[in-house]
């Protein structure tokens, strides 16, 4: 049975429409996939058109139609073609669209969902209260306990998979928002997602908060009361987990192939060590989700939309794990 994959075009006035196009016509000689773009299809034709893609986007009415690529627009009306960076009417189809795309996903009508970029600023400038697209996608799905996973390899194909405790925080807010029900949770999601990538081990390791993991509670108490409990807990439940360590050196092992999966207190403690290992090909992946769901790990580029010029490998590794995820599911 052939799989359907979800694409919302996210940020019409950035580079996400063109990295969407773009990935699906490099990997549509891959499989026999079938692709519903959720969007403004005037926005897509233009934009192939301007790439001189090819790539023949039909409008959708069901899943009875003859192609590979078909585009469907929830709104009532498109939107104008003329749009500043950021433009308001932009922000608000981008959130529409990724609505339907889960409530599609709900429905089983698709296997996966990609979701390209969004800009959160004009999202909350349009009106929303928005946190991120993983807040907002958990909040339709009612699912509460959910974690952002970002992976990516590099040149010689080692892996980085890191799993947040914390994702959208203040920093110096992240101290209280690191429990112990959120460890655990992003250790059992971790050990989960290498389960789900058919790896042969899921050997988790947990980043301590504080610098040299708190040295024995002098810089800080965090592994102490919160972080080493946690992982100890997870232990008896027979996890293959260690830690708290110190992050200036956990991800030189785990990029050497000694953990599977790292657990990261909070967003760059785990992000900055993958965008330097794949700062092109890095996947958003959302765990705990009723569906899967990934996203290209960057954002939405206005310097250089419209140039034709963006570069669309995190799209199309974003693509690919949707589509592995989906066959192993199915």
């Amino acid at each position: 049975m052939t799989n359907w994959i979800g694409i919302t075009l996210g940020d019409v006035t950035g580079i996400s429409p063109e990295v969407a196009l773009k990935a699906i016509t490099a990997e549509l000689p891959a499989d026999d996939t079938r692709y519903l773009l959720i969007g403004d299809r005037g926005y897509a034709n233009r934009i192939r058109d301007k790439l001189a893609l090819n790539l023949e986007i039909q409008p959708y009415d069901d899943k009875s139609g003859a192609g590979r690529v078909f585009i469907t627009n929830p709104l009532a009306e498109p939107l104008p073609q003329h749009l500043f960076d950021g433009s308001p009417n932009a922000a608000r189809a981008a959130v529409a669209w990724l609505q339907d795309g889960a409530e599609r996903c709900l429905r089983q009508e698709l296997a996966a969902l990609v979701t390209a970029p969004v800009n959160k600023l004009a999202i909350v400038r349009a009106g929303h209260a928005f946190v991120g697209q993983t807040e907002l996608l958990s909040q339709l799905a009612g699912a509460t306990r959910t974690a952002m996973m970002l992976l990516g390899r590099d040149e010689r194909e080692r892996w980085l998979r890191v799993a947040l405790v914390t994702t959208h925080v203040p920093l110096k807010q992240v101290a209280t928002h690191i429990t112990r029900e959120k460890v655990m949770l992003a250790i059992e999601l971790a050990a989960q997602a290498c389960r789900d990538l058919g790896l042969p081990r899921a050997r988790i390791a947990v980043c301590g908060l504080n610098p040299h993991a708190g040295e024995g509670g002098q810089m800080g108490d965090e592994e102490q009361t919160v972080i080493g409990p946690t992982v100890l807990a997870a232990q008896l439940k027979k996890f293959d987990v260690v830690g708290p360590l110190s992050g200036d050196t956990l991800f030189h092992y785990a990029l050497r192939g000694e953990y599977d999966a790292v657990v990261a207190m909070y967003h760059d403690q785990g992000l900055a060590p993958l965008k330097a290992v794949a700062f092109d090909t890095g996947v958003n992946w959302t765990l705990g989700l009723p569906f899967i769901r990934t996203s290209p790990d960057h954002g939405t580029a206005y310097d250089i939309a419209g140039q034709g010029i963006a570069n669309p490998s995190s799209m199309i590794a974003a693509l690919r794990l949707a589509k592995q995820l989906a066959r192993r599911r199915a």
